[in-house]
């Protein structure tokens, strides 16, 4: 069966994107089949595979208003294994589209349901806000994976989300869990990421990845490519710390 993750956090630059697509390539080359849905307005993600906005003719705005099937908006990518609903900025008005739409934040499930069983992972990149695009992910996912970045003020941020899950999983989605929380642009040589690790260890357990993720030029280089960094600079940090990550999610699959 498909798992279906949502990469979320209401806080924007905190690495939500980068490891939407460098999860979505570290899956892959382990022979994962990975459909990455891009559900924010910015289309960051779908830049970082290389679909250009000429390229994006038909997308997710179209899927959750019913205009086209998840098969139509989907796109191959040039990476192996690795397949891409692309977004344009139509989404950000997605929210008044279905206003009057009582199912309105069961859309995205809906239009799941039966759609991605040829996949072994479907991610959805959702944008940095709590609004009804995260909601319409949180309703059709089995879990949701927090990038937490490691600066002060890192753990605050993350409480009204987890209200979000645990309202989520008590009106819409009972199954709903959290994948774990990743931490992102970490510096090891810098007291304050490793006071943040201690604390987020602290508070959260087992929920926070034994991987973190470091800051790495590299990185930050990459979607200027329109690669992830695994293709772009296979042997960097960055790339290997996003394999780690990926062999954590693989390991749970039993």
């Amino acid at each position: 069966m498909s798992k279906i993750i949502a990469i979320a956090n209401q806080k924007g630059g905190v690495g939500k994107t980068t490891t939407a697509i460098n999860l979505a390539a570290a899956l892959a080359e382990n022979a994962r089949r990975v459909l990455l849905i891009d559900l924010d307005p910015q289309g960051n993600a779908s830049t970082g595979f290389g679909i250009t906005p000429d390229q994006r003719d038909t997308t997710t705005y179209d899927v959750i208003l019913g205009e086209a099937s998840l098969a139509a908006a989907t796109q191959k990518t040039a990476f192996e294994n690795i397949w891409l609903v692309p977004a344009t900025t139509d989404l950000s008005s997605a929210d008044i589209a279905v206003v009057d739409d009582e199912r309105r934040s069961f859309l995205l499930r809906d239009r799941l349901r039966g759609a991605v069983s040829a996949f072994d992972y479907v991610l959805i990149d959702c944008p940095p806000s709590l609004n009804i695009l995260t909601i319409n992910a949180m309703v059709a996912a089995h879990s949701v994976l927090v990038p937490l970045q490691s600066e002060f003020f890192a753990l605050e941020g993350l409480s009204q989300l987890m209200l979000t899950v645990r309202e989520v999983r008590s009106v819409a989605n009972a199954d709903l869990r959290i994948e774990g929380i990743a931490l992102t642009m970490y510096d090891k040589r810098n007291n304050l990421s490793l006071q943040v690790e201690a604390d987020a260890r602290d508070n959260l357990g087992e929920l926070v990845f034994r991987t973190v993720i470091p800051r790495n030029v590299r990185l930050s280089e990459a979607p200027s490519f329109a690669m992830p960094v695994l293709s772009y600079d296979p042997t960097s940090t960055g790339a290997e710390a996003y394999r780690r990550l990926a062999e954590e999610l693989i390991a749970r699959e039993n």
